[in-house]
């Protein structure tokens, strides 16, 4: 068990449009340490929804995230020799790291064209609530509220 929480890390805002979100979802989306590949695909993908939806694009994707972002999820919680689903609320941290996560997981899984196409065509959907991003939410909104029971057994 840890004794204290470790404190979160200063995220140093990106240097196009300023913000620290886009540098989160730049790191999320980076692998094998190419942070100028990441960094194109993204500010790629963000031009082509801005194209596309007539929004400025920090617009855009904040609006995604809201949209995708959980606002309940399940966590484990053992009690005597059962575990139950306990809903809880999603502190707003995770919410954006989650929302993040399945937006480029969703990117990831479409077929066809490049990343930053995926990713702009994800971010729209989203932003229209609509998608598999949107979906895995919906899922686990569901899952929360089927087990509404539990919610005594707060963690």
């Amino acid at each position: 068990m840890r004794r204290t929480t470790p404190e979160p890390r200063e995220i140093l805002p990106d240097p196009r449009y300023n913000s620290t979100i886009v540098t989160t979802l730049i790191h999320h989306i980076m692998k094998r340490g190419k942070m100028s590949l990441a960094t194109s695909l993204v500010y790629d993908a963000l031009e082509m929804a801005q194209q596309k939806t007539g929004k400025a694009s920090m617009e855009v994707l904040e609006q995604a995230l809201k949209n995708v972002g959980p606002m309940m999820e399940v966590r484990p919680r053992r009690v005597g020799g059962a575990t139950y689903q306990v809903p809880l609320e999603v502190p707003s941290d995770r919410r954006l790291a989650l929302g993040m996560r399945w937006i480029i997981t969703a990117a990831r899984a479409r077929t066809g064209k490049s990343f930053s196409e995926k990713l702009a065509a994800e971010l729209m959907d989203a932003l229209n609530n609509q998608g598999a991003a949107v979906r895995k939410r919906e899922e686990t909104h569901k899952m929360a509220e089927a087990n509404r029971a539990f919610s005594h057994y707060r963690v």
